[in-house]
């Protein structure tokens, strides 16, 4: 296993240097992977997606078989300034209240990831002092960007086997939108949608509010990192640490949605491996999400026309991961049941 890197000094180019240094996978385990799924008692292909995902867990966790003994969701919890501009359908307490209902197991992830053998950890990052609003100022300084970013990098456990990255902020979508649209380009219209339930109107409301966002911190948001130090929030900036420090635990990662996808984005806009060790665990109903995963090229495992956030959506995408690993590992080969192989 990987150790950890240190992030002192903490710095946004360290931040950098570490995406950009991050080790690759492990060429000898998927090599055996790909050898045994070759062998087993089906037609080649068969499984269809199952049998890559194996062969993309092993070689992200460095070992042959793949395990998933101890899966991890993590949830970061944010608030941002920008929710004063109206872009909610749900004022910036309820980020707080939902925090509440995690701790005492009420909400979707609580079950999810209990139905799935998850244990799940949520991470408050400073509710009480929202982020600015990004339309007139840099979301984050430097130090508190970094100390975001630090907070989820440090947060994978070392146990993990596969990490599940979610998040709750209210107004948290606008920010996607925003860093979506800045390092992506199109229309901030592409981007934007109803989030926890805007109607026409408001989505026209948040629109206005990325391109204004997009356009007052203008060449500054060539570089990613300053892209998420400008427009993102804690929790963003958290899960991009996470998943970053995923990496130097050889713990592959499954990406939520919409939010964490975002998050994602700035890793890959730094470098296009960078997310090598990531699966999408599936396509949210939130219009942009769809746009984001063909930009940082990821195809999602499902479609099920979730919007929630939370870490839902990986958490029902683990149920499909860990299919692939019993097909995997309990399947017997043609050999070992004595069946005639088919030919070419």
């Amino acid at each position: 296993m990987a150790e950890l890197p240190t992030l002192a000094p903490l710095t946004l180019d360290r931040i950098r240097a570490l995406v950009e240094a991050a080790p690759g996978p492990d060429a000898d385990a998927a090599r055996t992977a790909r050898e045994r799924e070759e062998q087993l008692t089906k037609p080649a292909g068969a499984l269809g997606r199952l049998e890559s995902l194996t062969e993309w867990l092993a070689a992200w966790q460095g070992r042959h078989p793949p395990t998933i003994e101890n899966a991890h969701a993590v949830v970061f919890a944010g608030n941002h300034g920008v929710a004063a501009r109206g872009v909610s359908a749900f004022p910036a307490e309820v980020t707080r209240q939902m925090v509440a209902n995690f701790a005492a197991g009420g909400a979707a992830i609580n079950q999810l990831t209990a139905a799935v053998g998850a244990s799940l950890r949520v991470i408050e990052l400073d509710l009480d002092w929202p982020t600015a609003d990004f339309t007139a100022a840099p979301a984050m300084g430097p130090e508190e960007c970094v100390a975001a970013l630090a907070t989820g990098h440090e947060a994978v456990p070392r146990a993990a086997d596969i990490l599940l990255v979610g998040e709750m902020g209210i107004a948290n979508t606008t920010a996607a939108a925003a860093i979506s649209h800045a390092l992506f380009g199109g229309a901030a219209s592409d981007w934007c949608g109803p989030g926890t339930g805007l109607d026409d109107e408001g989505v026209a409301r948040k629109t206005v509010v990325v391109e204004q966002a997009v356009a007052f911190h203008g060449d500054a948001l060539v570089d990613p990192m300053e892209t998420l130090r400008r427009l993102g929030g804690r929790e963003i900036a958290a899960m991009a640490g996470a998943i970053l420090g995923a990496r130097y635990r050889n713990c592959p990662v499954i990406l939520d949605g919409f939010v964490a996808c975002a998050a994602a984005a700035v890793l890959h806009k730094i470098d296009d491996a960078a997310l090598d060790h990531c699966i999408a665990g599936h396509v949210s109903a939130e219009p942009g999400h769809r746009g984001l995963l063909y930009a940082i090229g990821k195809t999602p495992l499902l479609s099920l026309g979730m919007r929630l956030g939370e870490a839902s959506g990986a958490a029902v995408a683990l149920g499909v991961v860990k299919s692939a690993i019993a097909a995997h590992t309990g399947m017997a080969t043609f050999a070992e049941a004595g069946v005639s192989e088919g030919e070419d």
